[in-house]
């Protein structure tokens, strides 16, 4: 029985040995594009004033199902752009480490400050190099890299869409007095 099934494991061995190779070698050379859902990353973005659009408002925080999310807002303050008084974030820290790449802190943001990127961290060697600081996330922001999916875009995507408006009723025609 051994014997048997030591020439069954070397049939196996021999077919594979002349069979083509179907995986990319290491480093990845990007022969083969990355599909446009790929998401490995993150970024904090700036609003279309140049101002950093994180509002400290801590819903990506509490919404993160592996607590890898660390937001310290930084009060109210006017902005210059506006002259209106908004929220900021004095420090953000996203640790990759433990990071389920689940998108849900994108999909909750109401500023949509916070993206994911198509391009993966560089592999590292101490766990702290793996902990996005907020300089670091304000770095990634021009690579880019950035993803389609914004937080806007994936709540319409999810959303009903609304029914169709329902047309206004005719008034009725009006009668002479001398009709019955």
């Amino acid at each position: 029985m051994s014997w048997l099934a030591t020439f069954d494991n070397l049939g196996v061995n021999l077919r594979n040995l002349f069979r083509p190779m179907n995986t990319e070698p290491l480093p990845w050379d990007a022969v083969r594009p990355r599909a446009e859902r790929y998401r490995a990353s993150f970024a904090l973005v700036h609003n279309e004033h140049g101002e950093e659009a994180c509002i400290g408002c801590k819903m990506c925080e509490k919404i993160c199902p592996s607590g890898i999310i660390t937001v310290v807002p930084g009060g109210r303050q006017e902005s210059p752009a506006t002259g209106k008084k908004r929220g900021t974030c004095k420090d953000f820290i996203l640790d990759l480490n433990a990071c389920i790449i689940c998108e849900l802190c994108v999909q909750v943001c109401p500023e949509d400050a916070i993206l994911m990127l198509r391009v993966q961290e560089p592999p590292a060697y101490q766990r702290e190099d793996l902990v996005l600081t907020m300089e670091k996330l304000y770095e990634n922001e021009k690579l880019d890299a950035l993803s389609w999916g914004t937080g806007t875009k994936l709540i319409e995507m999810q959303a009903p869409a609304p029914p169709p408006p329902k047309p206004a009723p005719k008034p009725a025609p009006e009668t002479k007095d001398g009709d019955a």
